[in-house]
């Protein structure tokens, strides 16, 4: 397992303001809101003013220009989120944990996010999955087509797009278009949901995240390999090519074969987060490609839900 290329640390400066030494309920002791006449309050109420001090914190590290990465980094979100999961205990739900998370990665980068989506206008449950993964507050720019909204990328107006997970039976794929493109180079850095509630499985939708910026190892990844090859050979002999390889865990994720073209395109899914430079990929184009592998990108993979 390859570890993020960011170390989980401590934080190196303090707010600009002190942190809150005391709660600022009502002095009186007849107020049924002071800390004389309700404890417990008092000590919620300390809890919340240290989370605000905490997260004001987090926002002044984002906006400094020599705080950490930038915000929108999914590979860094994720490694956060499963290192929270991790240390979690209590009876506050673990869903809920992550959810609070996705809002406040939203909400204190130093730029607001802006994610272009492609959605039937049938069909709002993309939108729905998006703002859940990227926060309320993410500006959802729709499109009714997947070359509008990779095209708001490329011109910077949005971070990323969403776009439907491939399938085999699209007449036009959209990620045939760029596999092998390099102008500028799109990458597939997430893949929705993180987080998979067994209740919702027979309705999910699924997507990929694409971006002009390259992806970021989280410690679980899987990666996507798109490939041509000649097409009088069978999707079992370039799957078997794979694995001769060295990617023992290949995953046919869309084939395309179309009369009019010369080659057959594959879009797989393999294990681990795969370097452009990784030799295996050298290993498959002697074999049966007819040019190298190109590494489409890469995503965390996702959770399962395990306790409500």
């Amino acid at each position: 397992m390859q570890k993020p290329a960011y170390p989980l640390c401590q934080p190196t400066r303090t707010p600009s303001r002190p942190m809150s030494q005391s709660p600022s309920l009502p002095a009186d002791p007849a107020d049924p809101l002071s800390a004389a006449a309700n404890p417990a309050a008092a000590e919620v109420w300390r809890a919340d003013e240290t989370l605000h001090d905490l997260l004001m914190l987090r926002a002044e590290l984002l906006a400094s220009t020599d705080g950490p990465a930038p915000g929108f980094a999914p590979g860094r979100e994720a490694a956060l989120l499963r290192h929270l999961l991790a240390r979690h205990r209590g009876p506050m739900p673990r869903r809920a944990l992550v959810q609070i998370w996705r809002e406040v990665f939203a909400a204190t980068e130093a730029r607001a996010r802006t994610i272009a989506l492609c959605e039937a206008e049938t069909d709002s449950r993309h939108a729905s999955s998006v703002r859940e993964h990227f926060g309320s507050l993410t500006t959802l720019h729709v499109h009714r087509s997947t070359a509008q909204a990779i095209d708001e990328v490329r011109a910077g107006t949005a971070q990323a797009a969403a776009l439907a997970l491939p399938t085999e039976d699209d007449p036009a794929p959209w990620w045939t278009s760029f596999a092998y493109r390099s102008d500028p180079r799109m990458h597939v850095v997430a893949r929705l949901p993180f987080w998979k509630r067994q209740e919702e499985a027979p309705s999910r939708v699924e997507m990929l995240v694409v971006a002009a910026t390259a992806p970021e190892p989280s410690g679980a990844d899987r990666s996507l390999l798109a490939l041509e090859w000649p097409p009088e050979q069978s999707r079992g002999h370039l799957l078997a090519a794979l694995r001769a390889a060295g990617f023992a865990d290949a995953r046919p994720l869309a084939f395309r074969r179309d009369a009019r073209l010369p080659v057959a395109q594959a879009l797989v899914d393999v294990d681990g987060f795969v370097p452009a430079a990784d030799a295996r990929l050298a290993a498959v184009a002697v074999a049966d490609t007819l040019r190298p592998a190109s590494v489409f990108g890469a995503y965390a993979v996702p959770l399962e839900e395990m306790t409500p």
